[in-house]
């Protein structure tokens, strides 16, 4: 069963036609009951109509024998007087329920005929309304019941009402009409939906199976391009894009944005490998050309430029390791850290350097945020001819360091190119002079980590600028 319905068609199928199927038994059935009232209500109008002029004639002194409404064959009466008793009844009557009494034989006056309470006509039992002789009663009791006439056994709608007459007493009259008006509709009626429903429900069904086969189509096709897609470890390709305005399209289109990003950073990844890979094969190279010579010559063997290459061997892992951190995900820490203190700590000991801070304080690594620092004091020293200036002040909600140089700056054109990694531009391309292009990159990703941005700009003296804004501490 959870195999049958595991498909979102088939349960929006089986939804549909569940929730059609109660509205429709719901509607039916009030329908039912609406038609069962009103031809009940047709019935007993017919019946009291049959009874009132039977009640009308006795009003009149019409003797027993002389009620044209007991002749009828399709609406059976029964007259009663104050005790109860049957007093006449109409022909053929063979058997009756639903009424006062179940008896279809008049039976005999009481002693004094058919006088013998008639003496005071006002006299009554007290049950009922109080009437004056020859006056019917308004109110009118209903029953339902059956009736055997001739043979023929139906079911009516019996009306009771009491009429006074002058020399008879109270008389009840009850009158019937038949209900085979109401069974026959209603059966009917309820025939036709038990034939309609199920084929209603069917056409529903298939409706609805239909239209979300035809909605969900582009789901299957976004389905088996992104299985494709994970066979292939093809990234550039893309699922089709429905041209339409609903969910299913922005599903296709944010698809799209993700394998985009995806093959982005799978593309990264792999430049970030091959250029690390580069990297690390000059300094390796070098260092084991220097100690294969110092084996072979001692005398000749290059103890500094060894020192050298095994330092920056040691900055350039050190970089990698920072930069595999940070595309990991790797969470700042949540250390209160005054950056004019931190931009003091860090221009001290070194040539050139000025200081103009106000306090600001940010949330986040103080060793991450040392690092960036160090990296834009690194990149300025290398550029500036006399001068790197260092400012920390407070701006709205941030705080903004700024480091500029008084060197040749950098072109427009290669303002965000330079935070790449492994990019150097024309003026810095030597690996010893340069480094190996990750410092920016680094300051820039530390940056973005901490909520803030790294921007490079023109700087008043000309050369270069700096600005890392951060969100200042709560």
């Amino acid at each position: 069963m959870s195999r049958l319905f595991g498909s979102v068609r088939a349960r929006a199928t089986l939804g549909a036609t569940l929730v059609v199927a109660v509205a429709l038994v719901a509607a039916g059935t009030a329908v039912l009951l609406s038609l069962r009232s009103n031809l009940l209500g047709e019935a007993g109008t017919q019946a009291e109509q049959s009874a009132r002029a039977v009640a009308s004639e006795l009003a009149a002194r019409t003797p027993y024998d002389g009620l044209s409404g007991l002749d009828g064959e399709d609406r059976p009466v029964q007259i009663l007087d104050e005790d109860g008793r049957l007093v006449a009844a109409s022909e053929d009557l063979e058997r009756i329920t639903g009424t006062a009494t179940a008896d279809v034989t008049p039976q005999p006056p009481g002693p004094g005929g058919d006088d013998d309470s008639g003496d005071d006509p006002d006299d009554s039992d007290g049950s009922g309304e109080s009437l004056a002789p020859g006056e019917i009663a308004d109110e009118v009791t209903f029953t339902n019941g059956s009736a055997t006439v001739d043979g023929d056994t139906e079911d009516y709608r019996f009306a009771a009402l009491e009429v006074e007459t002058s020399d008879r007493g109270r008389l009840t009259v009850h009158a019937g009409a038949p209900l085979a008006a109401e069974h026959s509709a209603v059966s009917t009626t309820l025939t036709g939906m038990l034939i309609g429903l199920p084929v209603l429900l069917g056409v529903v069904a298939g409706v609805t199976w239909l239209v979300t086969g035809r909605a969900l189509r582009p789901v299957e096709g976004i389905r088996s391009e992104m299985a494709a897609i994970t066979a292939s470890e093809d990234l550039a390709r893309r699922v089709p894009e429905p041209a339409t305005h609903d969910e299913i399209a922005r599903l296709a289109r944010t698809t799209n944005a993700t394998l985009a990003a995806l093959e982005a950073s799978v593309e990264r990844q792999r430049r970030f490998v091959a250029d690390a890979s580069h990297e690390l094969r000059s300094p390796i190279a070098s260092l084991r050309t220097q100690l294969e010579v110092a084996a072979a010559h001692p005398e000749l063997l290059d103890l500094e430029g060894a020192v050298e290459d095994t330092v920056r061997l040691q900055r350039l892992a050190a970089d990698l390791l920072l930069l595999a951190r940070l595309d990991a995900g790797e969470r700042p820490a949540d250390a209160r850290v005054d950056l004019a203190a931190l931009a003091r700590e860090e221009a001290a000991g070194r040539t050139g350097v000025t200081v103009d801070a106000e306090p600001a304080e940010v949330t986040g690594s103080r060793g991450q945020l040392g690092r960036v620092l160090a990296n834009l004091l690194d990149n300025a020293g290398r550029h500036a001819r006399e001068r790197v200036t260092v400012t920390v002040r407070r701006q709205g909600g941030r705080a903004v360091l700024a480091v500029a140089d008084d060197g040749d700056g950098v072109a427009e054109a290669d303002r965000e190119r330079i935070f790449e990694r492994f990019v150097r531009l024309d003026a810095a391309r030597s690996r010893d002079d340069g480094g190996a292009g990750l410092g920016l990159a680094i300051a820039r990703d530390v940056a973005v980590r901490h909520g803030g941005t790294l921007t490079a700009g023109a700087a008043p003296a000309g050369g270069a600028l700096f600005e890392l804004r951060l969100p200042l501490a709560r």
